[in-house]
């Protein structure tokens, strides 16, 4: 076991190290943080306005879009960093400032406090990300690499669809629960993980490239607060076309830069990776598809059907159960069958069909077990199929030296994915879709867009992730 730890970079020397198990529980829980708040905090919005007389809701916006910028932005940089530096160390200097800010957002009086304190809160986010999926493959043997990525991406993918239902339950005692929340996990993950995390010592890599973390981050940043925030420039001003346009341009730069660089920040060989690209493709759509999933039935709950948040919530609480259902009860075994990409296709199709569903059996008056129930079962089902699949396919073919980055790439894509399903969501709605007189056409119109894209996620995967050809 010690000879095996080492080959991995693990230092056997800390008293009572956690074994592999050990480890993926005690960093699932930073990533329940990081998930979690990624949609938390969306049905406390009309509560924190009212609380701290904040009418510009442009403004108020950025709460949430603060948040998805500096994390998406950040996950790359922090990744190198993290394949380079002690994983252990940087899951919990990420842990702690994730807490740390969590706490100074349930006590700031001023919105622009909130949203100083959000950025900090992404980045911390952003640190524990890629650390905690090195820490877990780093942790296991490389034939249970795959089975450990599917439950931290499992819990991953449950955290973030639950957030509404979870901040449904606490904005009914006050927003600031829905920080304070954090608090008493991130604390004991601190505790435990202090105690019981391996040692496990940075790659003798380079330093990352300035130039590259500045395209990088620069060209993330500015592509996502261009989706993010398109609803409110509008979507042929100057600002949306020059923040997409830089945002894009960077990154080809960027792209340029890694092909031509002695020390790019992500390298190109990750690509050369069939599982590692179509993975990194079928992210794109599957996550611009959750994203579009989850405003849109909150939106149409909330907005046409006029239930509160609580009601909401609870309503999507289906979906969220059967993440972990499926992830732990039929998804490996699939796997091993009939390989990631059939998992993923048949993923894909379930989750299209569940918001399929929708367009045809929602009608203006409320229907939640004839219109909703179905719908919201179908995608959790392709949540615990796609999203986990996906995941420990691009991990397993990571090299031990890119553990790390290679997480954080995927991760910026999945974030990004994301960013883009709300935009096309707003978008498909109209200017009009933080009121309550939009017709359900525009909904079904948007619940079959978003069909489409989660359909779309099968051409990456039956194309790069299908099994290589048997050899007599």
């Amino acid at each position: 076991m010690t000879e095996l730890m080492m080959d991995r970079g693990v230092s056997p020397s800390r008293r009572r190290e956690a074994s592999g198990r050990e480890v993926l529980l005690i960093v699932c829980s930073g990533v329940i943080l990081a998930s979690l708040d990624l949609f938390i905090v969306n049905v406390a919005l009309p509560q924190i306005a009212h609380d701290l007389g904040e009418t510009d809701l442009s403004r108020l916006s950025w709460v949430l879009n603060g948040y998805a910028v500096v994390y998406a932005a950040l996950l790359v940089f922090f990744g190198r960093l993290a394949d380079r530096y002690r994983r252990d160390l940087g899951f919990l200097l990420g842990v702690a400032v994730f807490t740390l800010t969590s706490a100074a957002c349930a006590a700031a009086t001023t919105v622009d406090m909130l949203i100083g304190f959000r950025l900090v809160q992404a980045a911390g986010a952003a640190l524990v990300t890629p650390t905690s999926l090195g820490l877990v493959l780093a942790a296991h043997e490389p034939e249970r690499r795959q089975g450990a990525v599917r439950t931290w991406t499992a819990v991953g993918g449950m955290s973030a669809a639950i957030g509404p239902v979870v901040g449904g339950l606490l904005v009914a005692a006050s927003w600031r629960w829905a920080f304070l929340v954090n608090v008493p996990v991130g604390l004991a993950a601190l505790v435990v993980g202090w105690r019981r995390l391996p040692r496990l010592a940075g790659q003798p890599t380079e330093r990352p490239d300035a130039v590259g973390v500045l395209l990088a981050t620069g060209g993330v940043g500015l592509l996502t607060a261009g989706l993010v925030r398109g609803p409110d420039w509008g979507w042929s001003s100057a600002a949306l076309v020059g923040s997409l346009a830089g945002g894009v341009g960077l990154l080809v730069l960027f792209a340029v830069h890694c092909a031509t660089s002695r020390n790019p920040l992500v390298h190109p060989s990750l690509f050369t990776s069939r599982h590692f690209t179509g993975a990194s493709v079928v992210a794109l759509f599957f996550s611009a598809s959750f994203g579009a999933m989850l405003l849109s039935i909150v939106l149409w709950e909330q907005g046409q059907w006029g239930w509160s948040a609580l009601q909401a919530g609870l309503a999507m609480a289906p979906g969220p159960l059967m993440v972990p259902l499926v992830s732990f009860g039929i998804t490996g075994r699939l796997i091993a069958r009939y390989g990631p990409a059939i998992v993923i296709g048949l993923g894909s199709v379930i989750f299209g069909g569940g918001v399929a569903w929708w367009a045809l059996a929602i009608t203006t008056e409320p229907n939640y077990v004839s219109g909703v129930l179905g719908g919201m079962t179908l995608t959790g089902i392709g949540v615990g199929l796609t999203l986990p699949t996906m995941m420990s396919t691009a991990a397993a073919s990571l090299p031990p030296q890119s553990f790390a980055t290679g997480s954080a790439v995927v991760n910026m894509v999945r974030q990004t994915g994301i960013a883009l399903g709300v935009a096309v969501t707003i978008a498909v709605l109209g200017e009009s879709s933080a009121g309550s007189g939009i017709p359900l056409h525009l909904f079904t119109r948007v619940w079959w867009v978003t069909a489409a894209l989660s359909f779309a996620g099968i051409v990456p995967a039956v194309a790069l992730l299908r099994r290589p050809a048997r050899t007599a």
